[in-house]
């Protein structure tokens, strides 16, 4: 669905000439706004095109106290966040098959149980036994969720050393996790 600004000049009512005034940079970026926050292609260009209609439909609302991309981006972020809101409102169908799940719990040994918790165990000791420096990144990490810039503001360091850091951690836990593995 795919519907040119130009074509809603001609539709019914009151002429919406204001929407002729949208440069193709300006549409671009309107575009970009929409495919930023909705990652589905398809559902983005639905809401682009609802955002064209919307605007249309209250262009008498259309102030001009600010500028038409502006305006339009505001349309196009209340039909995201209902978008969202429907798809959120209405939980994934997700079927338990019974049949799979039968006799798992008599699968898994004690033993299983064992091996699980003494991995756990060595990783967790591997991470006490990391630097300090490095240690301290590695939880600023997991606390900004991996984002290396955001580690970086929240340790005050260059976000080059959080990624020497963590990359460092990561091959010495790998290291000590895989030797005490084998043992």
């Amino acid at each position: 669905m795919n519907i040119p600004i130009e074509a809603l000049v001609h539709l019914g009512g009151n002429s919406p000439q204001f929407m002729l005034h949208l440069t193709d940079d300006q549409q671009k970026k309107l575009r970009r706004f929409i495919h930023k926050r909705v990652l589905n292609p398809e559902d983005a260009d639905d809401l682009l095109q609802l955002t064209y209609l919307e605007a249309w439909r209250n262009r008498e609302r259309f102030s001009g106290t600010a500028t038409l991309t502006t305006w339009m981006c505001g349309i196009a972020q209340n039909l995201i966040r209902n978008h969202f809101r429907r798809l959120y409102a209405k939980p994934a169908h997700c079927e338990f098959d019974e049949s799979l799940w039968h006799g798992q719990e008599e699968t898994h040994s004690l033993d299983w149980e064992f091996e699980i918790n003494r991995r756990l165990e060595n990783t967790l000791s591997a991470i006490d036994h990391l630097p300090t420096e490095m240690r301290r990144t590695l939880y600023a990490s997991l606390e900004t969720d991996g984002s290396y810039q955001d580690t970086a503001d929240v340790l005050d360091i260059p976000i080059g050393t959080v990624r020497s850091r963590l990359s460092r951690a990561r091959e010495q836990l790998k290291r000590v996790t895989h030797t005490h593995l084998y043992r």
